[in-house]
């Protein structure tokens, strides 16, 4: 059995044609977990194919196909389960959309996997094989997370990420933030055996880790072993945590003992009236300041994410927002349009209120605007965030910023110039390039085979 595990790309995000850099990239974890999960006993050929990093072979044969997807790579995962299904292969989709929109996904696939699928992937192969092959897999909430296989890393493409040294320890997350996806499609909040995420840093023979867990600080006990046990190993690591991280001192002193350089953190927005809106209020904008002083004097640098569009937002939130991250120096800022993904609770709502302009999923990739703001008109959004990008990549507000934060420069440096790459290049992105490609792309699939009109669950 021949088994081609696929990760579909967005149209900005590809190898051929696309603008995000490999300096900004760390390996996937989803294709090599799935890779690591196939029964032994199937003696199966398993490929991976990432069209992040590599461009996909559509000519390709294998037996079974599962493609997993987000929400801006499930028009391109439709388009592939259409392709190869039209030549023979049975093909499986998984992944964060298929998980929200399961009904919409059946009608490109033979099966369709929701949820985690650690349990429910292994038995799809054995159904496969046996002749007994199911429509749908839904994993239950409540998993046994001990003793996952480490992922097949050696099959990933060498040389295409910055590291491949990408390790979860924790899943889902506490809080219902109105635009998440994470709790959309993860009820619980669980974690796995500090041992074996421990015997996995060990295992990998990389000295950079990436911690790819969506938010990782709230059960603090938890957190507080993993980080101590994780100080012999001398590792160097980045991942993410809420703002919550500078409540506790403690905290942080160990984040920086066990090897934190880096921490990806949401701010979203520098008005308070915003963090109401998008159910976020435990970020309160005063302390802002503050949060990013007590990392930045412990040698940690920040990738802070902010969104624009919220009803709150004006013509006036982008320079207000920029202004913000030159005055304290966020290493490494990111911008994204506040997008209302399938199945969330900011989805229904704007759904109700009659102001989602377009289901064109390719479209929902958090740089293009697909709902109707409330202060500004869609073409003013866009032009703000782009401005926002910018000035922000400016080469005088990297080096304000990098120079001024009293962190090492040299990471941020190279990040830095990976962004500026990207941000000079999304102008030349609007939605008509976007759709163009994407029917050049993706030749012979009409848009609405795969664009259903069905309700969101």
């Amino acid at each position: 059995m021949k088994i081609l595990l696929i990760s579909p790309s967005g149209i900005m995000y590809r190898k051929k044609g696309g603008i995000f850099p490999t300096l900004l990239r760390y390996a996937p974890l989803t294709l090599t977990t799935l890779a690591a999960l196939v029964p032994k006993e199937l003696e199966a050929e398993i490929e991976i194919v990432d069209e992040g990093v590599c461009v996909l072979d559509e000519n390709i044969e294998a037996d079974l196909i599962g493609i997993s997807a987000i929400t801006g790579t499930a028009v391109r995962a439709y388009a592939l389960a259409n392709h190869f299904r039209k030549r023979g292969a049975t093909v499986v989709l998984g992944g964060v959309h298929p998980t929200l929109m399961p009904q919409e996904a059946m009608h490109h696939a033979d099966a369709v996997i929701t949820g985690l699928a650690y349990e429910t992937w292994p038995q799809l192969l054995r159904d496969f094989k046996n002749g007994e092959l199911k429509k749908l897999y839904t994993q239950p909430e409540n998993i046994n997370l001990s003793n996952l296989p480490i992922p097949r890393r050696d099959l990933l493409k060498r040389f295409s990420y910055i590291s491949y040294g990408a390790v979860q320890a924790t899943f889902g997350c506490p809080y219902k933030c109105d635009f998440c996806a994470v709790t959309a499609t993860s009820k619980n909040y669980l974690h796995r055996p500090i041992t074996d995420v421990i015997n996995e840093i060990e295992a990998l023979g990389s000295h950079l880790i990436i911690f790819v867990d969506p938010s990782p600080i709230e059960d603090k006990k938890y957190i507080k072993e993993l980080w101590r046990a994780m100080i012999p190993l001398k590792k160097i690591w980045s991942g993410l945590a809420t703002v919550k991280i500078a409540d506790d001192e403690e905290l942080m002193d160990l984040a920086v003992k066990s090897g934190c350089k880096g921490l990806l953190i949401g701010f979203e927005t520098v008005s308070n009236e915003g963090t109401q809106i998008i159910n976020k209020s435990f970020n309160n904008v005063s302390n802002y300041k503050e949060i990013v002083k007590k990392l930045h004097d412990r040698g940690i640098t920040i990738n802070g994410t902010f969104m624009f569009g919220m009803d709150h937002d004006d013509k006036d939130s982008f320079k207000r927002t920029v202004d913000f991250v030159n005055e304290v120096k966020i290493d490494l800022p990111r911008y994204s349009i506040y997008t209302p993904f399938p199945g969330t609770p900011l989805f229904k709502r704007l759904e109700k209120e009659g102001r989602i302009l377009t289901k064109n999923w390719t479209l929902y990739d958090a740089q293009h605007v697909v709902y109707k703001p409330l202060k500004m008109t869609s073409e003013e959004l866009r032009e703000g965030q782009l401005w926002a990008w910018k000035q922000t990549y400016s080469i005088k507000s990297i080096i304000h910023r990098i120079l001024g934060s009293g962190v090492p420069p040299y990471v941020p440096l190279i990040t830095n110039i990976g962004y500026r790459y990207y941000a000079k290049k999304l102008k030349d992105f609007p939605i008509s390039k976007m759709e163009e490609i994407q029917f050049k792309w993706n030749p012979n699939h009409d848009s609405d085979e795969y664009i259903l009109k069905e309700e969101i669950a």
